[in-house]
């Protein structure tokens, strides 16, 4: 065989021994994860004690440092960003998530998180993300119900990050960063929402559950500001799910990550209450949120959802005349900024012994089970 031809069998047979070289690799990484913020009565965000609430499993991790959220006040209560992976090989990725302005306060899998200091903002790193599409791996389980599985629910690979397996990074938070949306009540009973950033609000929703009837109303590619009569109160939240999930995948995520994100959140965004619900505009999640990897990614999609809780002059008109503490207790971890907005604007508090019962019962329901569903 001549001397050309047996260096290049030589070469074609050992091209598979290389294997890929993941900064080859076709990664695609999608992300979603929610701003919760309660509305003053000017409609600036307020300082408020985002309770922990007892949603998460066990195996969970949370800083080593880290009070119960509710000593903490902040404008801010970053909840559950996800963050999904695809690929058709298998490939490694490292993941650095930087908060300036905030904590991360819980993940999974394990990740060095930097607690926040004086100066300086937290953020979290995985070091290692072994995408490996195509295994099925047993992934840790609770015997509760929780929030966090139904993230599972999408066709995105599996990922093992020291020694853990799971179908996607998870972590969650507390800031005190600028939103972009003001929302409160005019002296008509109209709601004024207002767009405080240069981007336009891709989609605000305004959304009612008043006694298990809810109603909405729905504007996109909100500039500067808009006003809203109260919705009509006509059925349950079903359909405002299917509008949010469309709107959802239009922003970037496939379909299942829509479903999964509205299914997460399915008892808490339309719980009852008043509230405003908007896509937060891409360019304030990267700066809030800055997000490195390496490799680089061949796509990356980042699909937030703001929410800004209200007192509504109704839920105000019921607390002011609640005669047992059960009453109260509806507002759940929003009743204590509720409350404080009532006293400013009422000059008068709420019946104190009222108040202390039902902030009693919501306090020992966060702290259920040490936090945490086993």
């Amino acid at each position: 065989m001549p001397h050309t031809m047996r260096a290049l069998l030589a070469l074609l047979i050992a091209v598979p021994s290389f294997g890929v070289d993941p900064s080859k690799e076709r990664i695609t990484v999608h992300e979603w994860g929610t701003f919760t913020t309660v509305a003053n009565e000017d409609g600036k965000p307020v300082l408020w004690r985002p309770f922990t609430s007892p949603d998460l499993p066990c195996f969970v991790e949370r800083l080593d440092s880290f009070s119960p959220k509710g000593s903490l006040s902040t404008f801010v209560r970053m909840e559950t960003p996800v963050l999904y992976f695809y690929s058709e090989r298998p490939a490694d990725i490292a993941v650095r998530v930087d908060f300036p302005q905030g904590r991360v306060t819980e993940w999974y899998p394990k990740a060095k998180a930097q607690p926040a200091g004086r100066t300086t903002g937290g953020g979290i790193e995985w070091n290692r993300v072994e995408i490996r599409p195509g295994e099925n791996p047993v992934l840790p389980v609770s015997q509760g119900p929780s929030h966090y599985f139904a993230a599972r629910a999408t066709d995105a690979a599996p990922v093992r990050v020291n020694g853990q397996w799971e179908k996607l990074l998870f972590y969650r938070g507390v800031g005190n960063f600028g939103v972009p949306v003001e929302a409160k009540y005019a002296t008509d009973g109209r709601l004024h929402v207002r767009n405080t950033g240069t981007d336009a609000l891709p989609v605000a929703i305004y959304f009612e559950n008043r006694g298990g009837k809810s109603g909405y109303r729905l504007a996109r590619g909100v500039q500067s500001s808009i006003e809203w009569d109260a919705p009509a109160h006509s059925g349950n939240a079903e359909q405002v799910r299917r509008e949010l999930v469309m709107e959802l995948v239009g922003a970037g995520l496939f379909p299942k990550e829509a479903q999964a994100m509205v299914e997460t959140w399915r008892d808490s965004w339309f719980e009852e209450g008043t509230r405003v619900i908007y896509l937060v505009p891409r360019s304030i999640v990267d700066d809030v949120l800055p997000l490195q990897m390496a490799p680089a990614p061949a796509a990356v999609e980042r699909v937030f959802v703001g929410r800004v809780e209200l007192l509504a002059p109704w839920r105000k008109a019921e607390m002011l005349a609640a005669s047992e503490p059960s009453v109260l207790v509806r507002a759940g971890r929003f009743l204590e900024p509720f409350a404080a907005q009532i006293a400013r604007t009422n000059g008068a508090p709420l019946n104190d012994a009222n108040y202390l019962a039902a902030m009693q019962r919501i306090f020992l329901t966060s702290a259920r089970g040490g936090g945490c569903i086993r």
